[in-house]
């Protein structure tokens, strides 16, 4: 019976070609059942406030995964990917206050569509991505505390790398990540992100975004200990695979407004393994 919900989760991860499968191929598969469960319940909850149209469906859907939450912790989950994450828990370490918090995350998409300056966004990316950082870097293990450093600064460096690509998807769904006091700053409107106008004055916002990333990457390399280098591994895949993307979204131009970047399956295996073997 294990192995359904398993598979759910497995076929959730698949599904969404994303780099984060790509990330956790060379698992071993304990690590990578619990892996692909947290991803599964990223996903799951990302949908909810995404293919939700009714905001308040979506809180009271998001209501109902804090339930399964805190069901989860007790042995009655019911959500094939809370029973996932229930079989692996014990094995791993998921602190429930920290799965809630992505929930919160997600239940900020649906009651901010702005955000005033990078303070306010650093929350929201810290939610969403940090967080899922922390328990990445749980399951792949580690000996020093200070991994954990790293994992907080790589998962907002994922996260402003994600907002970089997509300004022109997310703008078409009525929500801008790109912190209002910067967009000021360089004297882009709004009504140009929503218009899909690109412009040098966009473009030198986005360099100014993109350096910031960057920023976030090396100051998480810097704080990986050797120690731990191995165990996280998949952490250094996803990493070699965003850092590409955003490096050819710079070679483009910013040209984020009408178009998503993103690389072949192909070139995501392979910076997959090249960086698994230099590891």
């Amino acid at each position: 019976m294990s192995m359904d919900f398993h598979q759910y989760c497995q076929d959730k991860a698949a599904a969404s070609g994303s780099s984060f499968y790509y990330s956790f191929l060379f698992l071993p598969p304990e690590r990578r059942q619990a892996i692909t469960a947290l991803y599964a319940f990223c996903r799951e909850v990302d949908d909810v406030v995404d293919e939700c149209n009714d905001p308040m469906l979506a809180e009271s859907k998001l209501d109902w995964w804090r339930g399964e939450v805190a069901a989860m912790s007790e042995g009655g989950a019911t959500h094939p990917v809370t029973q996932a994450l229930q079989d692996v828990s014990p094995r791993f370490d998921l602190p429930v206050e920290q799965l809630l918090e992505i929930i919160d995350g997600m239940q900020m998409d649906l009651q901010l569509a702005r955000y005033p300056d990078f303070r306010s966004l650093q929350l929201y990316c810290y939610r969403v991505a940090s967080v899922v950082g922390l328990l990445s870097a749980g399951i792949f293990g580690y000996q020093d505390r200070q991994t954990l450093k790293y994992a907080h600064d790589l998962g907002m460096a994922f996260q402003l790398t994600n907002i970089i690509r997509d300004v022109g998807e997310d703008a078409r769904r009525g929500r801008i990540y790109l912190p209002i006091d910067e967009l000021q700053r360089f004297e882009v409107p709004a009504g140009e992100l929503l218009e899909g106008q690109h412009s040098e004055r966009f473009a030198a916002l986005m360099e100014f975004q993109y350096q910031r990333a960057e920023s976030f990457y090396d100051k998480a390399f810097a704080q990986l200990p050797a120690v731990d280098r191995k165990a996280q591994r998949p952490g250094l895949v996803m990493a070699a695979i965003y850092r590409t993307l955003l490096a050819e979204i710079r070679a483009d131009g910013f040209q984020v407004l009408d178009r998503r970047t993103s690389l072949t399956p192909l070139r995501k295996v392979w910076l997959a393994g090249t960086t698994w073997i230099r590891g």
